[in-house]
């Protein structure tokens, strides 16, 4: 019987080439972001994550991605709620009773302290939105691992005010932002990852990311189309 060749996993740095699918056009956009049947999704924009003095931040990962990412969020923003389009805005807030034993295993078998779990914890300053925040009466999900659908109400919310469509962007490419955008497909909703108003702190895992989702779950679109096309929607009603 053949065999399979296993090449097992490289001990060093891999280099691989990505082509991923071009964006959706603004032309194109318009009628698929429909301001009626949409929602702007701000994902983790959070001090622990984003700020030089979060937990992130001082662990020394490289932060250099974050002020772009928030000057193109913010536009979005604006364009956002100036066709009605309403802003979600998505953070973690954790407690203790909310760590899950899945996580605190894997931090545990990664060799992380266990406080590590102890990101964005409820009432402390790195929960706290950095960079953007909600406006008054803006929705807001609290969720206390990577998706926003999982353990909350937020499908029933969505689906209680007509929204069947998404327009993603935040922090990170690969984690909250994928595992959200997953989610939300699973669940039907149409999906749209403005790819350069998220960001991960790695290249590779930002590219990565939308490499994956691209082929399988959501269509690429970039801030100025989506700026431009609920502009023209704004225009037109």
């Amino acid at each position: 019987m053949p065999t399979i060749p296993k090449e097992g996993i490289p001990a060093g740095p891999v280099t691989v080439t990505l082509t991923l699918d071009p964006p959706v056009p603004a032309a194109a956009l318009a009628p698929m972001i429909r301001p009626d049947r949409t929602a702007l999704l701000v994902i983790d924009p959070q001090v622990d994550f984003i700020a030089p003095e979060g937990a992130i931040g001082q662990a020394g990962l490289d932060l250099g991605v974050v002020d772009p990412t928030l000057d193109r969020i913010r536009p979005l923003l604006a364009a956002a709620r100036a066709a009605g389009v309403p802003p979600v805005f998505i953070r973690v807030i954790t407690r203790p009773e909310t760590d899950g034993a899945a996580l605190k295993a894997l931090y545990e078998r990664r060799g992380w302290p266990a406080e590590a779990v102890g990101i964005c914890r409820a009432g402390t300053p790195g929960a706290d939105y950095y960079g953007v925040a909600p406006e008054p009466g803006e929705m807001e999900v609290e969720k206390v691992l990577f998706s926003a659908f999982a353990g909350t109400d937020f499908e029933a919310r969505l689906r209680a005010r007509g929204i069947d469509t998404l327009v993603v962007c935040g922090f990170t490419t690969e984690c909250c932002v994928d595992c959200t955008v997953r989610d939300a497909f699973h669940r039907d909703f149409h999906v749209f990852i403005v790819a350069d108003a998220c960001a991960a702190y790695e290249p590779a895992l930002h590219w990565g990311a939308l490499h994956a989702l691209s082929k399988n779950c959501a269509l690429l679109v970039e801030s100025a189309d989506v700026a431009a096309a609920w502009g023209q929607a704004r225009i037109e009603a």
